[in-house]
């Protein structure tokens, strides 16, 4: 718009655009900060995007929780305020990874010192090679593996499976192995505890 004289002048900005917003963020952020912030939504790839002071962070599926689940649904909803701790932040581009299970011990581990005893759990699933039990003595439980050799003392096949889903089932804890995430159990070697 020309002034009086007709010359034209350009009007500098004051106002920080959304985008100098966000890189001012981004500057403030740090590896292993815990922010709160609300989950905006979950995509179908199964990421979760959660806004934290204007800026969409992404919670990817391994970081959402530390027991099994079918679908980020289950752990977070839309709306839901949640606490998570900074995975790491990316200028180029603009990405903040989080992680909501990092803000917990991994309970799996609580399970190292429960090797060699037995617990009653339900089974969750069955296979031709095995079958799963859930093992509640952790938070929230775990699966564990029955493989179909400590099913029984005579020789099972798999179609001779007996168990069904719901069936409790008697398991001794014979190996927890939190990196790998599986426990190995046993029916035929369960002890009933006194």
């Amino acid at each position: 718009m020309p002034d009086s004289d007709g010359v034209v002048r350009a009007r500098w900005r004051t106002e920080p655009t959304p985008a100098d917003r966000h890189r001012a963020l981004l500057t403030t952020l740090r590896p292993g900060q815990v922010v709160t912030g609300t989950v905006t939504r979950i995509a179908d790839f199964g990421v979760t995007f959660v806004n934290i002071g204007g800026f969409e962070a992404m919670i990817n599926i391994p970081e959402l929780s530390w027991r099994r689940f079918d679908h980020p649904s289950d752990v977070v909803s839309v709306g839901e305020r949640v606490e998570a701790e900074i995975l790491g932040v990316e200028h180029l581009p603009e990405r903040v990874a989080l992680s909501l299970k990092a803000l917990h011990d991994d309970p799996m581990r609580l399970l190292t010192g429960q090797t060699g005893r037995t617990v009653v759990g339900p089974v969750t699933k069955v296979l031709p090679f095995g079958v799963f039990v859930r093992v509640e003595e952790a938070e929230n439980g775990f699966e564990g593996l029955v493989h179909i050799s400590e099913l029984a003392d005579e020789h099972v096949d798999g179609a001779d499976i007996a168990v069904q889903v719901g069936d409790f089932l008697p398991v001794k804890i014979l190996d927890v192995d939190p990196p790998r995430r599986r426990i190995a159990l046993s029916h035929r070697q369960a002890v009933p505890e006194v």
